[in-house]
């Protein structure tokens, strides 16, 4: 059973996310928080294995909020629920440790989908919002390398700069020509190497080191 935490300051709208979830069998909603302070609270109560996020709070914002959260329970997931209007937030987020990010505007069977994603130890970037993303780490000059670079093999870049595209695993050993086993394997070992959580963090350490540039 996978526990849920829903965090938006307006109650229609954990109103609306609570009614979608409690229809799945195999979710349960932990509790809810109208602002990043009370969000921290309940996470440390309930310990839950998602925390769905918005952004912009009365308080302490979803940012702060997140990385609280990541840094005392780095086993709970943080999904942000983002929108075009709130793409400034997407950076700060993504250092803080989110493992997802998906629209507010998203189907109902995309939001159970993603949280169950983010909720097996996957990350998940709605393909609108790495866009964005990259247009983001484009406007940044500064890069620097990160450590257990030097470790990394060729192959494992190619898989890297097709990770920070966004591409799936399944579409990772089409272009590459590998089975996805192996991609799941070069991934894993990505991750090991430099000392990363997960997919998302890999996107963001890509960009930001220079190692991959916007448009490659």
């Amino acid at each position: 059973m996978t526990r849920v935490v829903i965090v938006d300051d307006q109650e229609m709208v954990r109103t609306g996310l609570r009614m979608v979830l409690d229809s799945e069998a195999d979710i349960v909603v932990a509790g809810e928080a109208g602002d990043g302070g009370a969000a921290v609270r309940l996470v440390d109560r309930e310990r839950p294995d998602v925390v769905l996020m918005d952004v912009r709070m009365p308080g302490m914002d979803g940012i702060e909020a997140t990385q609280r959260i990541t840094e005392a329970h780095p086993e709970v997931a943080v999904l942000v629920l983002t929108t075009f209007d709130l793409d400034e937030y997407v950076y700060g987020a993504l250092r803080a440790g989110a493992s997802g990010f998906l629209l507010k505007d998203a189907p109902a069977d995309d939001l159970v989908h993603a949280i169950r994603v983010v909720a097996n130890g996957d990350a998940l970037l709605a393909p609108q919002v790495t866009k964005r993303l990259i247009l983001e780490f484009a406007s940044r000059p500064e890069s620097h390398e990160p450590e257990g670079l030097d470790s990394v093999t060729e192959r494992e870049l190619e898989v890297l700069r097709c990770v920070a595209r966004g591409l799936t695993n399944a579409e990772i050993a089409d272009e590459l020509f590998l089975g996805e086993t192996t991609v799941k394997t070069h991934v894993s070992r990505l991750l090991t190497k430099l000392g990363l959580r997960d997919r998302v963090q890999l996107v963001v350490v890509a960009y930001e080191s220079g190692l991959v540039l916007p448009g490659s």
